[in-house]
């Protein structure tokens, strides 16, 4: 049984024994918490493309924790672009070049992040599998409608959909605005902390560990909000 995990960027994550990891998946930054546990470099990583556009001090801190870094697979999910040929698309693709893929690998370049392999997954195709895994629940297409799911969530289903693993394990996830790499650097917006996905990650992880019983976690907020079972 190959087992799989699919690490987040929470702080301190909860880790299983090192001995019952075949392989990592990471989501955007998660790859400096795999470094720091001693894990071996991910077998894949998503990414959002915002990381490079820096705009947020978030994103400053995660290219900063990438630094030296690699991975085998890199999927990166573009920012959809505008339709048409308005001036306002015209604009908003000025604005947003650093969100595009070349410019993207290049900036990971620059810090020294390696990969095998780079490939672009729109977010239409990561929804599409994401519905498929569901069983195209209505309730599951109409909330990631409304609030796209977490990264974190587009490498779990991205392992489910790997014929290479067999059992995948979630760590890492806390439906909380958190980063290891940016614990205490002041990142985190005061008030509620309540991550803008919450809802999407537990709907979409409540239907999951109901069709696939080779799913579980090692953190307990995860087991507690989403009903995924304990490893």
């Amino acid at each position: 049984m190959a087992t799989l995990l699919i690490l987040a960027s929470k702080p301190q994550p909860v880790l299983p024994p090192r001995e019952s990891i075949d392989a990592v998946a990471c989501a955007n930054a998660s790859g400096y918490s795999a470094a720091a546990a001693n894990l071996p470099d991910p077998a894949f990583t998503v990414m959002t493309a915002a990381l490079a556009s820096e705009r947020q001090p978030s994103h400053r801190f995660a290219l900063e924790a990438l630094q030296g870094l690699r991975t085998g697979a890199l999927y990166m999910i573009p920012r959809p672009a505008l339709q048409g040929f308005s001036v306002r698309r015209l604009k908003h693709e000025l604005r947003n070049l650093r969100v595009r893929p070349w410019y993207f690998r290049w900036k990971l370049r620059s810090i020294g992040y390696r990969f095998d392999v780079f490939a672009t997954r729109s977010r239409e195709f990561c929804h599409g599998v994401l519905l498929r895994q569901c069983g195209g629940d209505p309730a599951v297409s109409e909330q990631i409608a409304r609030r796209k799911p977490s990264t974190g969530i587009v490498a779990l289903v991205f392992g489910l959909a790997d014929p290479r693993f067999t059992r995948l394990v979630v760590s890492g996830f806390d439906f909380e605005v958190t980063h290891a790499y940016a614990h205490d650097r002041g990142m985190v917006r005061k008030g509620d902390l309540r991550s803008r996905h919450a809802e999407t990650d537990a709907l979409v992880l409540r239907h999951l560990c109901a069709r696939y019983p080779n799913l579980y976690t090692t953190e307990p907020r995860v087991h507690e909000c989403a009903g995924v079972p304990y490893l």
